[in-house]
């Protein structure tokens, strides 16, 4: 659905060509986590923890190893300086590290083989073309104005887009409110759709699991920014009021920032560094500033981890396979395959000559992770029926960059037979 709406975008507002419209089953495989595009290149990297290319692509056509080392060299890449602070504005690259704007790299890979093919073109200008797309699709008032694909799509058809949240969850939320424990959602999106979504996710008493919700929270910026530059807000339906001093109560809030909300948990726990627990599936978004920021601890959301059939829990892989993801037509299951043109999202080995001793190295994603998150976790049901009290291995813990994976760490990082498969 998102690769329709910004497809459909740039082909009927920007004169793009209609054949980014159609899609084959097998162009989904592009899609991998983890990818920064070069925009003005118009390739797509994959970086190894040092910064150095270990896989590129130009559109969507792989290069060869010999040619990644003759652009790209053995050294680390021009931006990876920016890229590795976590630095996002830019319009020099763009790192796909969510599900949510993931199908926007395939979109972008084959602006760029439609570009070559019809101009030629050696740098590359579409980028505030999907920027437009993205703001025709995705502006808050988009929901309620019923603009774009995306929005009036989910409110037809939620059912085809959104799975219920297990009970076991479900009981885990409970549980945790029931222990005292202060329960806060902080979404990027507007309230009006978050609360599409979760109704259908939660159920309609939705609100009960939590305390504080905190919508159009514009992370990473809700980490970084002071409460001048980013106060609460309000809401009355649906609309944002005017700017709030301080927030001294639990309740519903627009924008905000992450200091005056510890200011609010100080004072409804009563202790004077209250420790927060925060969940995340995107390291530049949620995991990246959550820590380097506010110093909180950090779970981070992996579904890679269910791609990496070490740890799948023997539950999860007796479920009915029409409860899990699946691109109608075919036998990927979005988004737990590993992607075969970007192999794995944790180890690759180094672009090299054919017949020389390959090395294997970690990515630059998978050291984002034992260096950000405290914890990392296939899903929020792989921890849900554990006692409260469980005490999970930190990645910090002797300094081992497998030790904060659970249940497993993936069978890519494990030193036996099993990753030579890698090749």
């Amino acid at each position: 659905l998102i690769y329709d709406s910004f497809a459909h975008y740039l082909v009927t507002e920007k004169g793009y060509d209609e054949d980014l419209l159609t899609l084959a089953a097998d162009n989904l495989d592009f899609c991998c986590k983890g990818l920064v595009l070069d925009i003005e290149e118009g390739n797509f990297l994959k970086l190894a923890e040092d910064g150095t290319v270990l896989r590129a692509s130009h559109g969507t056509k792989s290069m060869t190893s010999e040619e990644i080392l003759e652009i790209y060299g053995r050294k680390e890449w021009k931006h990876f300086n920016t890229v590795s602070g976590m630095v996002s504005r830019t319009a020099k690259y763009y790192l796909y590290d969510n599900y949510f704007d993931l199908s926007g790299a395939l979109l972008c890979a084959r602006v760029v083989d439609s570009l070559d093919q019809h101009d030629g073109q050696k740098k590359y200008d579409f980028w505030k073309d999907m920027v437009a797309a993205i703001q025709h699709n995705y502006k808050i008032s988009a929901f309620k104005e019923d603009c774009g694909m995306y929005f009036p799509e989910v409110k037809k058809h939620p059912d085809k887009y959104l799975r219920t949240c297990p009970e076991s969850v479900k009981k885990w939320l409970k549980q945790l409110k029931n222990a005292g424990k202060i329960l806060l959602l902080i979404t990027s999106s507007h309230s009006d759709y978050c609360r599409l979504l979760c109704e259908h996710v939660l159920g309609n008493d939705f609100e009960e699991y939590f305390d504080i919700l905190i919508t159009n929270a514009l992370k990473p910026g809700f980490f970084s920014h002071t409460p001048n530059q980013r106060p609460f807000r309000t809401l009355e339906n649906d609309e944002e009021q005017e700017a709030l001093l301080s927030v001294d109560k639990p309740g519903w809030y627009s924008q905000g920032n992450a200091i005056q909300l510890y200011d609010l948990l100080k004072k409804m726990t009563g202790k004077l560094d209250p420790k927060v627990v925060y969940f995340g599936d995107s390291m530049h978004s949620d995991i990246f500033p959550a820590r380097h920021y506010s110093n909180w601890e950090t779970v981070f959301i992996l579904e890679e981890l269910l791609g990496d059939k070490g740890t799948v829990p023997a539950k999860a892989e007796a479920e009915p396979l029409e409860k899990k993801g699946k691109y109608e037509g075919d036998q990927l299951e979005v988004p737990y395959f590993v992607s075969k043109q970007w192999g794995s999202f944790f180890m690759d080995r180094l672009p090299g000559l054919e017949n020389a001793e390959e090395t294997l190295v970690h990515t630059w994603s998978c050291k984002c992770i034992s260096t950000y998150s405290t914890i990392a976790i296939p899903s929020l049901e792989a921890i849900a029926d554990l006692p409260l009290d469980y005490r999970f291995t930190r990645f910090s813990s002797n300094n081992s960059a497998t030790a904060g994976y659970y249940p497993s760490p993936p069978r890519a990082l494990l030193p036996s037979e099993d990753s030579v498969m890698m090749k």
